[in-house]
């Protein structure tokens, strides 16, 4: 039977060009990883809210040299072409900047994009208080201006602080994190070179696990789950990402306060001396 001309006959199952890449040494006998870090240690965290001035709420996030942006826009009512609901609709868009990888990105949102950006909506409509806006949608726009790492895990931290930042009410703030499973290691907060790394590759258990964690209510709101891992190594790396997110929320909680301290306009207690004085007086 003549095959077809027009078909590139491919393997089936292809990888990126990076897995081939030289990787640096994880440094095995040490125990310790590229950065000098150990298997379950966090990269330095920087968080800041209150970034974009136009916005009703927005949040910046460092994680190591992962770097992500957060714009909150609404409440605001949702266009008469929409169906009716006495919901609020929570929209979520994520993008990755052009110069934001390795490889260049397009400036149109690719299918990969969409499903990330749908993966951090799934993350965030748990804990966020829809009835108290009916009728109307808030938007939230993220942008990763660098991709070093664990950038799903970061855009959620970063959504969810910015929703904070906007007033939105909610039940509690969501963060994330994300292990990279390399046969019998657990790499907590994966960097890029990890996650394309070919250590483990061969073994049983290797994937990534990323995890959206509500710590105040102990519930998970998103779980991603990419590569083969048997069920208990995939419930160990589960426990090893909630172990990660509840270390990233007392930073997210500092940040917060500081934020909400800002907002409120400071008062001259000399005013209120005077003002209760003239008060006295005129009685």
């Amino acid at each position: 039977m003549p095959g077809d001309s027009r078909r590139v006959p491919g393997p089936q199952d292809s990888r990126s060009p990076h897995w081939y890449g030289k990787q640096p040494p994880q440094h095995q006998e040490t125990g310790t990883r590229q950065d000098g870090r150990a298997d379950h240690d966090l990269r330095p965290v920087y968080l800041h809210a209150g970034v974009v001035s136009q916005a009703t709420g927005s949040a910046y996030i460092e994680l190591g040299q992962t770097k992500v942006i957060a714009a909150v826009y609404g409440p605001r009512e949702i266009a008469r072409r929409e169906e009716f609901t006495m919901k609020g609709r929570l929209c979520c868009e994520l993008k990755f900047a052009t110069f934001s990888c390795r490889r260049r990105r397009q400036h149109m949102q690719d299918n990969q994009e969409k499903d990330v950006s749908l993966i951090v909506l799934q993350a965030l409509e748990p804990a966020v208080c829809l009835d108290r806006f009916p009728k109307s949608q808030v938007d939230v726009y993220i942008t990763v201006l660098q991709d070093d790492g664990s950038a799903l895990a970061a855009a959620i931290t970063c959504a969810a602080a910015g929703l904070a930042d906007a007033g939105v009410m909610m039940y509690d703030v969501v963060t994330g994190c994300s292990v990279r499973q390399c046969g019998d290691r657990q790499l907590l907060d994966p960097s890029s070179s990890e996650e394309s790394s070919q250590e483990g590759e061969n073994a049983e258990d290797h994937g990534m696990v990323t995890v959206g964690l509500l710590p105040s209510l102990n519930q998970v709101s998103a779980l991603v789950l990419d590569g083969h891992l048997q069920q208990q190594t995939a419930v160990q790396a589960v426990k090893t990402c909630i172990s990660g997110c509840q270390g990233i929320y007392p930073i997210l909680k500092d940040c917060l306060v500081t934020s909400t301290r800002r907002k409120v306009p400071a008062v001259d207690p000399t005013s209120i001396r005077a003002s209760t004085d003239g008060q006295n007086g005129r009685t």
